[in-house]
């Protein structure tokens, strides 16, 4: 994506499976967990840049020792200031004890933090709020009971924090802020305790209090918990948590929005945002990872043992295509083949774009999760050209090239457009910012016929456009190109996320500000205040309707589209520009498993997601520029 949006939050779980003592032997060290998940959590590196967490639990051990770790960081490099600190207590314990370290887990155990059983990490990539360390997870919810506290840990956002909220209140809570990470911790928490009460009562005038601890450890159902705390969450989510005995789940929202994949063997559960994470961590075969279901939790008890359970009845699945278009490592071969698919299937518009002149085309991508679907893209005009090929010589039919030239012709691929990491648009004034911003991007030159060629760029989506206005068009403009074609391999972003992603302000939208200006020309402007009104009326009547479509359907792709390419050609480009999306239906043939895709076509998931859009359109109108959840 040339221009870089918020990401999405990474969760990885462990639970080891076997005695400490056999990791230690097996692997030659008692920190085969914390290198595990090490590997987990950079390999997920892509979903969080604010901050980084880790907390651990030690199952068993006897009351005076620390059973629950924790470490938070949001230094420049959060991951490794994070294990480093957790590094750093495993030395402290081998230096002081080197036999004992290798050989005795209890000592290990009570010596050493972090040395237990049942690992949860997260990954960072706030969408709002400060970047502080307390916002960073896991979160955790302390008492003195082993069995109350409870780290959680999640990739979510929630649309009804104020409802959640009022529900805390309602329950005789005093919530210390108003923030989905919050409320949900604490509704969760509030039926964790619940539940340990019920059972306690069910036993306490047949045994001892410490016996009846051992028994709610065993009996507790965090499946029931899960029910009677989940059922009022509208957002997406995959929500891990660790009991302070022991006990583990990873929870998955009814439409399967946020993504969340485990594998089990008889040494470790493992749970991962990302399929690519766990196959690598664990040289797992990737038939064997698969996909908590939607409405469904992996729960793991205190021994080790796991389930997949229900919890909520799931919906229509709308899984995040963003996922796969961008979020995701393209390491995952499902992922790789899809994106290569989504540039593949813009050929036939390129051809059209560029009349079929490859001769003078030169096609390139913007770096860099755009480059597997540039790959693709060149596929399909290997295909195109193989076609050709069949016409002129099998068929005897003409072509635009001679046989000869068909032959030998491969599509023109070069690398045009790099980025300079090392450039800083801080160190400059206002003045000169967009000067500089039109500099972070460079380009190769001497590789384009000026006048003749037309260049065609890829990019993974186009969400603001401000960064090929201000930056790459000027920049490619500077080669004398005939034309400049932009091609997106996301349709058009029209509408907020209000599930994880940081898109929420409509303005901010490229193709509504195309939308915007097609209204102005056309003298249709009266239908933002009858938009208004209808949105307005919905939000007050908590209707499940989104009347900004119909702004949209005033006009087709293909208008919005060259309003678009207007937009973002200054005045000093030189070069025709134009600009080529995807379409939703190409979407969903090449990501058949995610069909969640509000951003595009405002059809949300969930009450909440047209609550939000509403919102953002009142918002828009009343100048509030502000989130809309």
């Amino acid at each position: 994506m040339s221009e870089a949006i918020k990401h999405e939050c990474g969760i990885a779980l462990i639970r080891l499976r076997k005695p400490m003592q056999y990791y230690a032997d097996k692997y030659g060290s008692p920190r085969y967990g914390m290198s595990k998940l090490y590997l987990l959590m950079e390999k997920q590196r892509n979903r969080g840049q604010d901050g980084a967490g880790v907390a651990n639990i030690k199952v068993d051990i006897e009351p005076g020792y620390r059973y629950i770790s924790r470490t938070r960081s949001i230094e420049k490099e959060p991951i490794k200031d994070v294990f480093e600190k957790i590094h750093a207590k495993f030395k402290k314990a081998k230096d002081s004890d080197p036999e004992k370290y290798y050989h005795d887990m209890e000592w290990l155990q009570k010596n050493c933090a972090f040395s237990g059983e049942v690992w949860l990490g997260h990954l960072r990539y706030g969408t709002h709020g400060k970047n502080s360390l307390e916002n960073v997870h896991p979160m955790l919810r302390q008492n003195n009971w082993r069995s109350k506290n409870l780290v959680v840990a999640g990739n979510f956002n929630m649309t009804n924090v104020d409802e959640l909220f009022k529900k805390l209140i309602d329950l005789g809570q005093h919530p210390k802020e108003k923030i989905d990470t919050i409320t949900v911790m604490e509704k969760m928490g509030h039926f964790l305790d619940d539940e340990v009460q019920r059972i306690f009562e069910e036993y306490k005038d047949r045994y001892t209090n410490q016996e009846i601890t051992e028994i709610i450890e065993s009996e507790l159902d965090l499946q029931r918990v899960l029910e009677r705390s989940n059922k009022d969450f509208d957002g997406g989510y995959a929500m891990a948590g660790l009991t302070g005995y022991g006990g583990a789940f990873v929870a998955r929202d009814p439409n399967g929005i946020r993504p969340a994949y485990y594998y089990v063997d008889d040494e470790v559960v493992v749970v991962a945002s990302e399929k690519a994470a766990i196959k690598t961590a664990f040289n797992a075969d990737y038939d064997s990872i698969q996909e908590v279901p939607p409405g469904n939790a992996l729960i793991i008890d205190k021994h080790g043992d796991w389930a997949i359970k229900q919890f909520i009845q799931p919906r229509e699945r709308k899984a995040c295509s963003f996922e796969r278009i961008y979020f995701s490592r393209g390491t995952d071969p499902e992922i790789y083949q899809e994106r290569k698919q989504l540039g593949r299937q813009l050929v036939p518009q390129i051809l059209e774009a560029v009349n079929y002149d490859l001769k003078n085309t030169v096609f390139s991508y913007i770096p860099n999760t755009a480059e597997t679907a540039f790959y693709g893209m060149v596929d399909g005009l290997e295909d195109y050209l193989v076609e050709q090929r069949k016409r002129a010589l099998v068929d005897k039919l003409p072509t635009q090239m001679t046989p000869e030239e068909l032959i030998s012709f491969r599509p023109r691929v070069e690398k045009l457009v790099l980025k300079d990491a090392k450039l800083r648009t801080f160190i400059t004034g206002d003045e000169h910012r967009d000067e500089m911003v039109s500099n972070v991007y460079d380009t190769t030159y001497e590789v384009i016929k000026k006048g003749v060629d037309t260049l065609v760029v890829i990019d993974d989506s186009i969400v603001r456009g401000t960064t090929l206005e201000k930056s790459i068009i000027r920049m490619l403009d500077r080669l004398e190109p005939k034309k400049i074609i932009v091609v997106s391999s996301a349709p058009q972003i029209r509408y907020p996320d209000c599930y994880g992603i940081d898109m929420s302000k409509m303005k901010e939208f490229v193709a509504f500000r195309a939308m915007l200006a097609l209204l102005e020309e056309r003298n249709k402007e009266y239908l933002l205040d009858e938009v208004y009104d209808e949105a307005k009326a919905v939000i007050a009547e908590k209707r499940i309707e989104n009347p900004v479509q119909r702004l949209f359907d005033q006009f087709t792709n293909e208008e919005i589209s060259a309003k678009i390419a207007e937009i973002i050609k200054m005045d000093t480009v030189k070069a025709d520009v134009e600009v080529i999306y995807q379409t939703v239906e190409g979407l969903h043939q090449a990501c058949p498993n995610n069909l969640g895709d509000w951003y595009f076509t405002g059809n949300y998931p969930t009450p909440g997601g047209m609550r939000v859009v509403n919102k953002a359109y009142v918002n828009f109108m009343d100048g509030n520029l502000v989130r809309a959840y």
